[in-house]
């Protein structure tokens, strides 16, 4: 069932145009979302989260129109555009309870079961932990009011490798209790590793957006990573 329908978004920037972007997210499966720098990614994320206005499209979550919903429907869902980067003196614990406040939903024990995970510590400030461990951070708040949908921009961006798999192991047992996850990425080989379906765009337009394997068979050659296939792509386009 698509939890999450994405319906000819667009965007314009002066040097930059989104270009009717169309895609699903369906319960209990994980989208990674791929393309180079600048090809939309944030914009589609940021759009999708009502963070930048659309010029025309629309977002449906839970079969619910994003704008007339938008309250009801944050408190469903958890994401994460970045780092923490709000009140950076103040400890982890005090933006944990300002956050709490939010949301009715805030699962006290999953925030601590997060924490110990990272290794974060409640008593230090943003400003004192590193990018990876900011990552982290906001990942903790994301997952701690029992989110269905996770929507995330480059998560997984400064972690190590072993953090990254704890990551992707966690992304895994989510969408066995149903969680949709879409995750931006240049990380590719994450996707080998958990990825259900790929949505790739390029200069502001989808390219395919199907499952992993289907995606494989369609675009990609025999033998290549998603990696390898991705930059022949991307070469073809750009040397004609």
């Amino acid at each position: 069932m698509s939890i999450v329908e994405v319906d000819r978004l667009s965007k314009e920037y002066p040097a930059f145009r989104l270009q009717e972007v169309s895609f699903a997210l369906e319960e209990g499966r994980i989208a990674g979302f791929i393309g180079r720098n600048g090809a939309g990614k944030t914009t589609t994320i940021k759009s999708m989260l009502n963070l930048v206005h659309p010029l025309s499209g629309e977002v449906r979550y839970f079969g619910l129109p994003l704008k007339d919903n938008e309250a009801a429907i944050k408190q469903r869902i958890g994401y994460s555009t970045g780092t923490v980067n709000y009140y950076p003196k103040k400890k982890l614990k005090d933006l944990a309870a300002v956050t709490r406040s939010f949301y009715p939903n805030w699962d006290e024990a999953a925030w601590r079961e997060y924490m110990t995970l990272f290794s974060l510590d409640e008593n230090k400030a943003p400003a004192e932990l590193s990018e990876g461990m900011k990552v982290k951070c906001n990942l903790a708040v994301a997952l701690s009011h029992r989110a269905e949908v996770l929507i995330l921009d480059e998560p997984t961006s400064g972690l190590d490798p072993f953090s990254r798999d704890e990551l992707l192991d966690m992304f895994l047992m989510l969408k066995e209790r149903g969680v949709a996850i879409l995750f931006s990425t240049h990380i590719t080989s994450d996707l080998e590793k958990c990825a259900d379906d790929i949505i790739y765009i390029r200069e502001g337009a989808i390219v395919r957006a199907s499952d992993t394997e289907s995606f494989r068979r369609e675009l990609g050659e025999a033998g290549e990573t998603l990696e390898e296939t991705m930059l022949r792509l991307e070469r073809s386009v750009r040397h004609g």
